[in-house]
């Protein structure tokens, strides 16, 4: 067979995805293609190479140590070809369809906002937008792009991080009234301290006394599964609770919620990231689009600047 007529970046494009993705079913779901004839892709790929460049197994995938050296080549030149493409189409607009999975509170707080300008620039891009506090698959959930608050833990997804946040103990007004406000660790321990069953968030306050962090451990009368949640029992008056400053600046700007024991706050913050699938060099469009708007729009730290107006001294 003529090389001319060997479709070699077919061949490489279906190879990179199984990788990518860590089966053949996953790749061709992608690629839109079915398992069967992805597989044959890779099985021509071989045979044309004459070597093997994966051991197959019912559960999992493996690179030969030819076919490590051969994915990492093809990543490189199908980077190079997306390149030339976006060269020689540099006035195309993204279009198509970005599937987004964020908490509740950083959607309604951050996302939601953002929203309407990014379609007014990007008029041919559509937003999939799936609001929930469980760490999602993206391969399963079948999700571009995905938010995470915290610290990320190892895994193969890329991070493009977005800003850091601050974090505020804070009571509602009415609380205070009804309760008094603490003003030292001992008498934070007489309060309700409304905690969290998300399995990532820390399960104790820090506090800064005395030039050294001590943990203040939460004990209340309920706890939340997510921060919305959370929001909502400390606006009613529940208790204290301790929220990052993006999600409550609205709150401490109009008066609804206070932030207390601000002496104590040991300044941490919380990094902020955009997470996806892929390689960063290798993005369709209309994902890069979404990731530089937020990138731009949030790097400002206008939703998470302050922890906005303390409880007054008697």
């Amino acid at each position: 067979m003529a090389r001319i007529d060997v479709n070699r970046s077919g061949e490489m494009e279906a190879f990179v995805q199984v990788v990518d993705r860590g089966s053949f079913s996953a790749g061709a779901r992608v690629l839109g293609m079915t398992p069967s004839a992805v597989s044959k892709l890779v099985a021509r790929l071989e045979a044309r190479l004459a070597t093997q460049l994966v051991h197959r197994s019912t559960r999992k995938l493996q690179l030969t140590p030819e076919g490590q050296n051969f994915y990492e080549r093809s990543v490189r030149v199908l980077a190079d070809m997306d390149e030339a493409e976006r060269c020689a189409a540099a006035g195309a607009a993204p279009r198509g369809r970005v599937r987004i999975n964020a908490s509740y509170s950083f959607g309604h707080c951050v996302l939601m906002p953002l929203v309407p300008r990014f379609l007014e620039l990007h008029p041919q891009v559509t937003l999939d937008i799936v609001l929930t506090d469980r760490v999602v698959d993206l391969m399963d959930e079948r999700t571009d792009v995905a938010i995470r608050w915290g610290p990320l833990p190892p895994s193969d997804l890329v991070a493009r991080h977005l800003f850091d946040t601050g974090q505020a103990i804070v009571a509602s007004p009415a609380y205070l009234e009804r309760y008094g406000t603490p003003r030292t660790p001992e008498e934070l321990e007489a309060h309700n301290r409304i905690g969290s069953t998300y399995r990532r968030h820390a399960s104790d306050w820090p506090l800064r006394v005395d030039g050294r962090q001590v943990e203040m451990p939460v004990a209340g009368t309920v706890r939340a599964g997510d921060g919305e949640t959370l929001r909502r029992l400390v606006l009613e008056g529940v208790g204290l609770g301790r929220l990052s400053l993006y999600h409550i600046q609205p709150d401490l700007e109009a008066g609804r919620l206070v932030a207390v024991m601000e002496e104590f706050n040991p300044g941490d913050k919380v990094p902020v990231h955009a997470v996806y699938l892929g390689k960063a060099g290798r993005l369709p469009a209309r994902i890069r689009a979404l990731l530089d708007y937020l990138a731009a729009r949030l790097a400002d730290n206008k939703p998470h600047r302050a922890a906005g107006p303390r409880h007054p001294r008697p």
